[in-house]
């Protein structure tokens, strides 16, 4: 018998399970003093770590184990981000995203390489020479997985344009990764050959996954559905099944009589196997049930990423580390927002891309300690790009809840070198009839109220004008006889510049939790100076808002959770009274078939 079962049938445990068990223990400990200060939790998990690790007590007998544990859980994040991404949404995001996922990586390594040159030209020793101002450079150039989709989940953001930008730039990230990670053991001798065979892997398993996915999943899917632990068993084996024929492609190629070294590595095995049963009906099954599975698994992650980091081996590490977070955010603005402006998205959310991919990355640390290995670079530059990581770590939280702030302060900046508001676009064959009907915004809301509107007020669709910077949609709204403006609904020129003051209803679709910059309040506020006479309808999500908007100028308030009541409770009286399936009658009758108002965020 395996000698830790050994130890767990006589009652001891296993140095793996104690381990694990004291890691939890003071992560635990510490998030909850940290939360209770206001201090970023995720500095909780690396302040574990450095208390248990080489740094601290060295508590911890296996930090390998922890690290190989906490791997898990990137390979599950990896997993639950292909199920919640839709390949359609980062496809419709077009030019903006396939452009800037392209030229941001060579431009960032770049300009990092060319700024830490001159750091080195100060006489800054670990900044000089050709390999430490490119890994240093290399350290700036891609943003976090781990965290920026943690707080975009957090954050109910993978909806939004920013957060499917954010996601998409991630991806192309990862693959740009992967190009530097075949290219870097021929960094004096570059060989085209092995990226060839990285990006031949990719498109090999994408390939026999998505057939896999369409033809033979669903009927194991199927077999199991009763059960539904079982379907996350074989979600989770769908997952590591992706994952390790990647990793052996090279074994399978021999077997075939093909001498070629490819290969996918796990990680990217995990969002491709999530990506291909992402339009599953079980899909959201397997993502309740796994993330708090991968939860647990990336508090390891960090935790073993805070038992890694070394004691400093003098102020310039720390320095270093600093000057290296600092180029990297600064080069976010610099790169990213200007490629994603260029190419058409207002500056508001190429701001907000920018701010929420403002941090080193954990492919970096990897990069890093591969340069260590090869002898292109010395321990103080990782330390340097750990300190990096955690820096932009901590920061992190930061940006993400100050995100507008940051665009207000820059707003004035980016006037000046030309990234100006793009105000409104409307279309030449709108005429010069005034819309009757605004909606402000353009979410669930205004796609459901726009699809009621075709149903029932056919005769108002070609008055309805809709005013959003969700540029993906527009062409679906105008198919369907709408107007619409691109947009930032915040600003009063662009509300003046769309003749809202000559509407006759101006409707605020979005609640505050998805507005930028702004709550509701303030909107009818500006709603209300640029049109006095629109009936201003306005919603939000807490009764104690009603008499705030209402003082405001709102002529009516609708609270979504108490619309949602009213339209369910008929329904429940109706169950309860036995006559629950007249009552659905007489509602298609009234309404028709749910399915059959297909909206545009269908």
């Amino acid at each position: 018998m395996h000698v830790d079962l050994i130890l767990a049938a006589g009652g001891g445990v296993s140095p793996l399970v104690a381990d694990l068990g004291l890691c939890m223990v003071v992560a635990g400990l510490l998030a909850v003093l940290f939360v209770r200060l206001r201090i970023p939790a995720i500095a909780a998990l690396l302040g574990a770590g450095v208390a248990l690790g080489p740094a601290g007590l060295h508590a911890v007998s296996d930090p390998a184990s922890i690290d190989t544990i906490a791997n898990l859980g990137l390979t599950l994040l990896l997993f639950v981000i292909g199920l919640e991404v839709n390949p359609q949404s980062l496809l419709a995001s077009g030019r903006t995203l396939v452009v800037t996922g392209l030229l941001q990586v060579p431009l960032t390594v770049a300009l990092g390489s060319g700024a830490f040159f001159l750091v080195g030209l100060t006489g800054w020793g670990m900044a000089s020479g050709v390999y430490p101002v490119f890994y240093l450079g290399v350290a700036c150039a891609f943003s976090s997985t781990l965290l920026v989709v943690k707080y975009i989940q957090e954050h109910l953001l993978l909806d939004s344009v920013s957060g499917r930008l954010c996601v998409g730039l991630l991806i192309f990230q990862d693959v740009w990764a992967i190009v530097i990670l075949a290219l870097q053991p021929s960094f004096a001798d570059p060989a085209v050959t092995p990226i060839l065979l990285t990006f031949a892997g990719i498109a090999v398993v994408g390939a026999v996954a998505a057939a896999a996915a369409r033809w033979i999943l669903p009927h194991a899917f199927h077999a199991v559905a009763r059960t539904p632990e079982l379907v996350v068993t074989v979600a989770l084996g769908w997952c590591f099944g992706v994952g390790l024929l990647g990793g052996n492609l090279g074994a399978l190629a021999a077997a075939l009589g093909l001498d070629l070294a490819i290969s996918v590595s796990l990680e990217m095995g995990a969002l491709i196997a999530g990506a291909t049963i992402a339009t599953s009906p079980y899909a959201y099954e397997v993502i309740s049930r796994v993330t708090h599975l991968r939860d647990f698994f990336v508090t390891l992650f960090f935790v073993g990423l805070g038992m890694s980091i070394p004691v400093p081996d003098g102020a310039a590490v720390l320095l270093l580390a600093a000057v290296v977070a600092v180029i990297a955010i600064a080069l976010r603005y610099a790169v990213f927002l200007p490629l994603l402006y260029a190419t058409g998205l207002d500056r508001r959310n190429s701001t907000d891309v920018a701010t929420k991919l403002a941090q080193v990355s954990e492919f970096c640390l990897v990069i890093a300690y591969l340069g260590a290995r090869l002898d292109h670079i010395g321990a103080e530059l990782v330390s340097v790009v750990i300190f990096a990581f955690v820096i932009t770590a901590l920061a992190t939280p930061i940006l993400f809840r100050r995100s507008d702030r940051i665009y207000a302060r820059l707003r004035p900046l980016l006037g000046r070198v030309g990234i100006r508001s793009r105000g409104s676009r409307t279309e030449p064959d709108e005429g010069e009839r005034p819309a009757r009907l605004v909606l402000l915004g353009f979410h669930r809301v205004a796609s459901a109220l726009l699809a009621d509107i075709e149903r029932l007020y056919a005769d108002l669709v070609p008055d309805t004008l809709v005013i959003d910077t969700n540029t993906t949609t527009h062409d679906e709204i105008r198919r369907r006889g709408a107007r619409v403006i691109y947009g930032d609904i915040a600003s009063p020129e662009v509300l003046r510049h769309a003749g809202i003051d000559a509407a006759e209803v101006v409707v605020s679709t979005v609640p505050d939790e998805a507005l930028k910059g702004l709550g509701n309040v303030q909107l009818v506020r500006t709603v209300r100076a640029v049109a006095p006479k629109a009936v201003v309808i306005a919603n939000c999500t807490r009764a104690s808002q009603v008499s705030a908007l209402r003082a405001a100028g709102a002529d009516h308030v609708f609270r979504l959770p108490a619309e949602a009541a009213h339209g369910v409770l008929p329904a429940i009286a109706a169950a309860l009274n036995a006559s629950l399936p007249s009552f659905l009658e007489a509602l298609v009758e009234e309404r028709g078939r749910p399915e059959a108002g297909a909206e545009v965020l269908d």
